[in-house]
């Protein structure tokens, strides 16, 4: 029985490698079942790979190959809760070495232009401190940064 609800992602004829690099790179991540077109669309032929079904992180999601009309923006995003700066590294590397680029504030872009936001639990403690001041120096420090350095974030919360 399809799920419910399923986030949808549109890609230029490239949904079964985005799934893929998606498996081998988020934990609790896979791909599931790759349908043909039954018949010609504008921007494919009979037999070309129409969609994809996958998760990424444990959440549904289906690859669409529509072709070259729509693009991703930051508009959308997935945000993943790292738990040290290994995992932040790993990811964010796996992203932008494989094509993508990387952007402000832990966000960076994947070669197929959507948006992830690799963010620190320690992060999201520190920029959330109920001492202001602390929150307000962990804010500063982060909007400085690319990729998250935690270290520098809880040197900043501490003052």
């Amino acid at each position: 029985m399809p799920r419910k609800n399923t986030i949808c992602l549109w890609y230029d004829g490239s949904a079964l490698e985005a799934a893929t690099f998606y498996a081998k790179t988020f934990p609790d991540s896979a791909v599931g079942a790759v349908h043909r077109a039954p018949g010609d669309y504008p921007d494919g032929k009979q037999g070309d790979v129409l969609t994809v079904e996958f998760t990424v992180m444990g959440i549904p999601c289906l690859g669409l190959n529509g072709g070259p009309t729509f693009k991703h923006t930051e508009a959308f995003s997935f945000q993943v809760a790292t738990d040290d700066q290994d995992e932040t590294d790993r990811l964010w590397n796996a992203i932008v070495d494989h094509g993508g680029q990387e952007s402000a504030c832990g966000w960076c872009k994947d070669k197929w232009g959507l948006s992830w936001q690799i963010t620190p639990r320690a992060l999201t403690a520190a920029v959330t401190d109920p001492d202001g001041a602390a929150a307000k120096r962990a804010f500063d420090a982060m909007m400085t940064m690319r990729k998250i350095d935690i270290a520098a974030i809880e040197k900043a919360r501490r003052g």
